[in-house]
C-alpha cells in the first residue's frame, strides 16, 4: 500500500484541473479521450452567395469542391456546404458525432429541416448522427451546412465592438465523422465540478477540502486507457455530490435562457437566422432532457421564424405546450425602456401580448428586460394596465458608481402602481452553470434574510447561441449537495410564485431605476432619435384621423393592418441597440429605411383620412385652408397659408381641440411680433409676452417675460450658447459618455455669418445666422418668436462632421431650484440639480421626451425640443444634448448633416399652470394643412373631443382590436394631481366604458353620458383607456 502523502492544495487542485484540460497534456489525460475513432466526410462542396437565402433556393444551385482549412467571406456572405458522409460500419454500438468547426455562425440541415446550430463561440460544434450506431440506421447521409460568414458577435476590426471588417474571410478548421466516448464525457463533468467545488468554496470551508481529496482519489482511480475504471471514477464523484443539503439552504431556480439582441452588431436579417440556430439547438436540448426548462421573449423574433422556418416554429409551439419552451416578456421586442413614448410602450405589450394570445394560447405574466440601459418609472402602470404584475431585468449591476442595493423587492412608479421585481443575483443572464456562479449569487444576494430564492438564467447570450448540453449537466450534478446553494430547474411561473407566497419582509424602490452607464445612448445616432419621435407622431395623427373619418364617413376603412404594419416596424425600431444607437452602420440603414417607410406611408394614409374627412386635396386652388389639429387641446399658432400665386404667406389661426377650422381670414393679434436691429449687430425682438436680445452670434444676452416683468438670463451670461465637448469613454464608444467630459468645455463661438433679420416682424419675427464649430463643422439656425407664442424657437441646421466631440447647447437662467422636472412617459419627474450624493453625481446626463422644466415658486424656464432626448440641469444651468461623435459599434455615426428644433419657454407661475407640457406637444405635433374647395367660403370650426381640465391629455384615438364600430380613447393625468373632469365629445358615441391597455373591459357597467359629457376621475400620472361604441 502507497504511503500517505502531505498534500499541498495547488498541487493537487491543479492536478485535478490538469487531467480534464483542453490545453495541457490532451495526449494523456482524460479529455483528450472524449473522441475516439474518426474519420474526415466523403465529400465536401459550397457555393457563395450575398444574399441570405431559403434552403429551398439554396439546394438547387450549384456547388463546386471545398475542403478544410479553406476561408469563406467576405463579411456578411453566406457559404452553403454540401456534406456527403458514410459512418464506418466497424463503428456499430458507438456514439457517432459531425464535427464542424468554423470561426462562423453555422446551421445544419438534414432532409430539409433545420436540425442543430453549429457555433465554436458557443461551444456547439457536434451534431449527434446516432446515439448508438446499429445496422439498421443509414450509413450514408447528404447533410447541408449554412455558414453565415459571421462570428457570434458580428465581425468588428480589430475589438468586438469596432466597427465591422467588410473583408473579413471565415475559415473551416474541422469537418469530420468521430466516436464520442459518452463515459469520458461524464466523467469531465465530475471531474470539473468537484474541481470547483474546491477551488471556490475557499479554503476556510471544510467541505472545499474534502471536494480537493475526492479529486485527488478520481484521479488516481481513473487510469484513461483501461475504461472498466470509469465506473469507480464516477462513483466516488456521485457519492460526494450526493451529500444533501440542510432543509434552509438558498434556492436557485435555473432556467434556459438566449438573449439575442434582435440587432446590434449584426444586421436585422441575420438576428433571423440566429434565432434559428439558437433555437433548433434548444429543442434538441429538451428531447434529450425533459426537465429542461427554456425561456423566450420578443414577439417579433418569433414572427420572423414563423415566416421563415415555419417547422421549427411548429415545434416551438409543441413543446411551448408541454411547458418546456416558456414565452416570456409579453412585449414585440425587448425595448428600450427610456426614450419610446408611453403609447409605445403600450403597443409593445399590445402587439406582444396579442400575438402570443394567438400562437401560444396565452399572455405573459412578467415583463423581461434584461439588458436594457435604464427603465423609466411609468412602466410599473403599464406593466400592469398589460396584465403583468412581475419584472426581471438584471442591467442595474453594470452601474458605474453605486451599487442598487436590493435583488428582490417591489418597483413602485410615479403613480403608485407596484411590480415584484427580481434582479438575479448573478449579475448576469448569460451563466454557465459553473459552481463558481452559484455560489456568486449566493453571495450577492442583497436580500438575505428577507428572501431565500433567486433566478440563475443560463445560456451564452447577446449573440444567441443559448444553453448547452455541458450546462445541464452540471446543474444535474449539483441539485441538492453540501455546501451549494439548492438547484432546480424551474420555470418563471414558479419562481414568482414562491416569491409572491410571501413579500412580507420586501423592501419598495420608490421611482425610476436609472442606469448609471450608458448615458451617451440618449444622443448617439440623431437620425435614429428623430426617426422615432416623428414617426410616432404620424402615426398618432393617422390613427386619430382615420378614427373620426371612420365614424363620420361610412365610405372609409379604417386602415387596421397598415398600420399595425407600421406600427410593427416602429416597435422593432426601438429595440434596445437600435434607438439608442448602440449598433452597427448595416442596422442604422435598415432603421432608417424603415422610418421612412412609415413616414411616406404614414403620410399617404393621413392625406386620405383627412380627404375623407375633410373633403378637398392638396390640388386645390382655393384660397381657404381647413387646419386639422389631433391635439386635445385648443391652439393658436402661425402657419404657412398657401396662396393661389403658388407662395405661402403667414397666418396667426385658432383650431379647436381634436378637430378641424376652416380659414378664411387670418386672425390679427392682439400684440404684434416688433423686430429692431441695433448699430452693434445685436437685434431685439418682442410680442408682448416675451422681449428677447441677441448679440451678433446669436446668443440671448436679455430674455425678459414681460407680464411677471422677470429677467431669463442672469447678467454677463448667454443663453443659446453651443459648446463642444471632449467625448472619449473608457470603452463603450457609442454608449458612454464619462463624467470627465465636462472638464473640456468649449464655447463654439466663431461667426461665419453675422445675425440678420429674416421676418420683420407682424405675425413673426425670425433672424438668422451661422457659426463654425471646426474646419469641417458649422451651425446654421433661425431664430423665431411667434405672436402670441410664449417660447423662443430655435430652427437648427448642422453639418457634422467630428470624431469624439459632444455638441450641447446651454441656457443659464435666473432660476434656483433645488430639483428640475423631465417629462417622461404619460407623465413627469424630478431630478436634483445638485451633486450632493454619490447618487446625485451619477445622474451628470440624463434623459427626457418632449420638454425639461427648471422652476421656483411662481417662475420658471422650460427647454422643448422635436427630436432630442438627452439633458443635464446642473444648478442654473440648463443643458440640451445634440449631436455626439462616436467611432464604434458605426465609425460613421452621425457624420451628416442634421435639422432639428428647440425652444425656451419662460413662464409665470408652475410648469403646469404655463402648459408647458401642451406647447412641447404642439412643437412635436404640427396642424396639418388642406387647401379647401372652392365652395367653401365661410369660416367654421368643427371638434371631435375635448377635455375640460388642462391637466387630462387625450393621448391616443385608435380604432379597437378586434372590435367593430368602437373606438378606444387614451388619456392620461399630466400634472400630478387627482382630478374630475368632463370630456366633450360631438360623436355619436352609444357607450363608454373603461378598458385596460391590452382593450379588455374592466367592468360591465358603461359610464354615463349626458349631454355628450363622460364624467372622469383621474389619480396622479393616472392612464386610462375609454373603449367607445358607436
Amino acid at each position: 500500500m502507497a504511503g500517505f502523502v502531505l498534500k499541498n492544495r495547488r498541487t493537487t487542485l491543479e492536478r485535478a484541473e490538469k487531467f480534464i484540460s483542453a490545453e495541457y497534456f490532451t495526449d494523456i489525460n482524460l479529455r483528450g479521450r472524449l473522441f475516439g475513432a474518426c474519420c474526415p466526410v466523403e465529400s465536401l462542396s459550397y457555393f457563395l452567395t450575398p444574399s441570405r437565402i431559403l434552403y429551398e433556393n439554396a439546394v438547387m444551385q450549384e456547388f463546386i469542391p471545398a475542403k478544410v482549412g479553406d476561408s469563406f467571406g467576405p463579411t456578411w456572405w453566406t457559404s452553403w456546404f454540401r456534406v456527403t458522409l458514410t459512418i464506418p460500419k466497424a463503428w456499430k454500438g458507438e456514439e457517432v458525432h459531425l464535427v464542424w468547426e468554423s470561426d462562423g455562425e453555422a446551421l445544419l440541415w438534414r432532409n430539409g429541416i433545420p436540425v442543430q446550430g453549429l457555433t465554436k463561440e458557443g461551444e456547439k460544434i457536434s451534431y449527434v448522427l446516432t446515439e448508438k450506431l446499429t445496422d439498421e440506421e443509414p450509413h450514408s447521409l447528404e447533410l447541408y451546412v449554412e455558414l453565415a460568414c459571421n462570428g457570434l458577435f458580428g465581425a468588428g476590426q480589430g475589438s468586438m465592438i469596432s466597427a465591422p471588417d467588410p473583408n473579413r474571410n471565415f475559415t473551416l478548421y474541422k469537418a469530420e465523422l468521430v466516436v464520442f466516448n459518452r463515459d469520458v464525457h461524464e466523467l469531465l463533468i465530475d471531474f470539473e465540478v468537484l474541481s470547483d467545488i474546491a477551488k471556490h468554496l475557499g479554503i476556510e470551508n471544510q467541505h472545499s477540502y474534502q471536494a480537493l481529496y475526492t479529486a485527488n482519489k478520481m484521479v488516481n482511480a481513473c487510469d484513461v486507457e483501461d475504461r472498466s475504471t470509469f465506473a469507480e471514477v464516477h462513483r466516488l464523484a456521485s457519492d460526494f455530490l450526493q451529500q444533501e443539503n440542510g432543509k434552509s439552504q438558498h434556492t436557485v431556480h435555473a432556467m434556459g435562457h438566449c438573449h439575442i439582441d434582435t440587432a446590434w452588431l449584426w444586421p436585422y436579417e441575420e438576428t433571423i437566422r440566429k434565432c434559428a440556430r439558437s433555437w433548433v439547438s434548444v429543442l434538441r436540448l429538451m428531447e434529450k432532457n425533459p426537465s429542461f426548462i427554456f425561456t423566450c421573449s420578443q414577439a417579433q423574433q418569433l414572427e420572423w421564424v414563423k415566416s421563415w422556418y415555419p417547422g421549427l416554429f411548429t415545434q416551438i409551439q409543441e413543446f411551448a405546450e408541454k411547458g418546456q419552451f416558456v414565452i416570456v416578456g409579453g412585449t414585440w421586442v425587448e425595448m428600450d425602456g427610456n426614450l419610446p413614448s408611453g403609447e409605445s410602450m403600450v403597443r409593445q405589450f399590445l402587439q406582444g401580448q396579442r400575438f402570443f394570445q394567438q400562437e401560444f394560447g396565452k399572455q405573459c405574466c412578467e415583463f423581461w428586460l434584461p439588458d436594457t440601459f435604464g427603465y423609466s418609472a411609468q412602466l410599473p402602470q403599464i406593466m400592469q394596465g398589460c396584465g403583468i404584475t412581475r419584472f426581471l431585468t438584471q442591467k442595474l449591476s453594470w452601474n458605474l458608481v453605486n451599487e442598487f442595493p436590493h435583488h428582490t423587492f417591489f418597483w413602485e412608479g410615479i403613480d403608485g402602481s407596484r411590480v415584484l421585481t427580481h434582479f438575479p443575483p448573478g449579475n448576469s443572464y448569460e451563466m454557465k452553470c459553473k459552481v463558481e456562479e452559484l455560489l456568486n449569487t449566493v453571495k450577492n444576494n442583497k436580500d438575505k434574510g428577507r428572501v431565500n430564492d433567486s433566478a440563475f438564467l443560463f445560456g451564452f447570450g447577446d449573440g444567441g447561441g443559448g444553453p448547452t448540453q455541458d450546462m445541464l449537466d452540471r446543474l444535474q450534478r449539483v441539485q441538492n449537495t453540501d455546501g451549494l446553494p439548492r438547484v432546480k430547474q424551474s420555470s418563471p411561473e414558479t419562481f414568482f410564485s414562491i416569491l409572491e407566497a410571501d413579500t412580507t419582509m420586501l423592501c419598495t424602490w420608490v421611482g425610476e431605476l436609472f442606469l448609471e452607464l450608458h448615458n451617451g445612448s440618449y444622443t448617439s445616432q440623431a437620425k435614429i432619435k428623430k426617426g422615432n419621435r416623428k414617426c410616432e407622431c404620424i402615426l398618432h395623427s393617422v390613427e386619430v384621423v382615420s378614427s373620426l373619418a371612420s365614424v363620420q364617413k361610412d365610405t372609409f376603412e379604417y386602415p387596421s393592418s397598415q398600420l399595425q404594419h407600421l406600427w410593427r416596424l416602429l416597435l422593432l425600431n426601438q429595440f434596445h441597440d437600435v434607438l439608442p444607437g448602440t449598433c452597427i452602420q448595416p442596422v442604422v440603414e435598415d432603421a432608417v429605411k424603415f422610418y421612412e417607410e412609415i413616414q411616406s406611408n404614414g403620410n399617404e394614409l393621413l392625406k386620405e383620412a383627412i380627404q375623407c374627412l375633410l373633403g378637398g386635396s392638396e390640388q386645390e386652388t382655393g384660397k381657404n385652408i381647413h387646419v386639422l389639429n389631433t391635439l386635445s387641446w385648443e391652439r393658436t399658432e402661425v402657419i404657412s397659408m398657401p396662396r393661389l400665386e403658388g407662395d405661402e404667406v403667414l397666418a396667426l389661426i385658432k383650431v379647436p381641440s381634436v378637430g378641424f377650422a376652416t380659414v378664411t381670414k387670418p386672425l390679427v393679434p392682439p400684440h404684434p411680433v416688433i423686430v429692431n436691429s441695433q448699430g452693434d449687430g445685436s437685434v431685439l425682438m418682442e410680442n408682448g409676452i416675451l422681449k428677447v436680445a441677441f448679440d451678433s452670434s446669436g446668443r440671448i444676452t436679455s430674455l425678459s417675460h414681460l407680464l411677471y416683468k422677470r429677467e431669463t438670463i442672469p447678467d454677463g451670461c448667454c443663453g443659446n450658447q453651443f459648446v463642444l465637448f471632449d467625448d472619449v469613454p473608457l470603452y463603450w464608444d457609442a454608449w458612454d459618455v464619462m463624467d470627465y467630459h465636462l472638464e473640456t468645455r468649449k464655447p463654439v463661438s466663431q461667426v461665419v455669418k453675422s445675425l440678420e433679420v429674416v421676418c420683420p416682424g407682424g405675425v413673426r419675427g425670425s433672424v438668422r445666422y451661422s457659426i463654425r464649430i471646426s474646419d469641417s463643422s458649422k451651425i446654421r439656425q433661425e431664430i423665431i418668436l411667434d405672436a402670441c407664442c410664449p417660447y423662443v424657437k430655435f430652427k437648427t441646421e448642422v453639418e457634422w462632421h467630428e470624431a469624439h466631440k459632444f455638441l450641447k447647447v446651454e441656457f443659464p437662467t435666473t432660476v434656483h431650484s433645488l430639483n428640475a422636472t423631465y417629462e417622461i412617459q404619460f407623465g413627469h419627474l424630478q431630478r436634483p440639480t445638485h451633486r450632493n450624493t454619490s447618487w446625485d453625481w451619477a445622474r451628470f446626463e440624463v434623459w427626457g421626451h418632449k420638454w425639461a422644466d427648471l422652476s421656483e415658486h411662481g417662475f420658471g424656464v422650460a427647454i422643448l425640443n422635436d427630436c432630442k432626448y438627452g439633458y443635464s440641469v446642473h444648478r442654473n444651468i440648463m443643458t440640451l444634448s445634440l449631436l455626439r461623435a462616436p467611432k464604434a459599434p458605426d465609425a460613421t455615426a452621425d457624420m451628416d448633416h442634421h435639422q432639428f428644433t428647440y425652444a425656451i419657454m419662460p413662464h409665470a407661475g408652475s410648469f403646469q399652470e404655463a402648459n408647458v407640457i401642451q406647447f412641447a406637444y404642439n412643437i412635436n405635433y404640427p396642424l396639418h394643412i388642406v387647401p379647401a374647395e372652392p365652395s367653401v367660403s365661410a369660416s367654421s370650426f368643427w371638434s371631435a373631443f375635448s377635455i375640460q381640465s388642462p391637466a387630462v391629455v387625450l393621448e391616443t384615438i385608435k380604432q379597437a382590436e378586434d372590435r367593430q364600430n368602437a373606438l378606444v380613447a387614451r388619456l392620461y393625468e399630466s400634472h400630478g394631481s387627482t382630478v374630475v373632469t368632463w370630456l366633450h365629445t360631438s360623436l355619436p358615441v352609444k357607450q363608454a366604458i373603461w378598458c385596460d391597455l391590452l382593450e379588455q373591459p374592466m367592468t360591465t357597467k358603461p359610464l354615463s353620458i349626458t349631454d355628450f359629457q363622460i364624467q372622469l376621475s383621474f389619480t396622479p400620472f393616472q392612464i386610462r383607456s375609454l373603449l367607445l361604441t358607436f
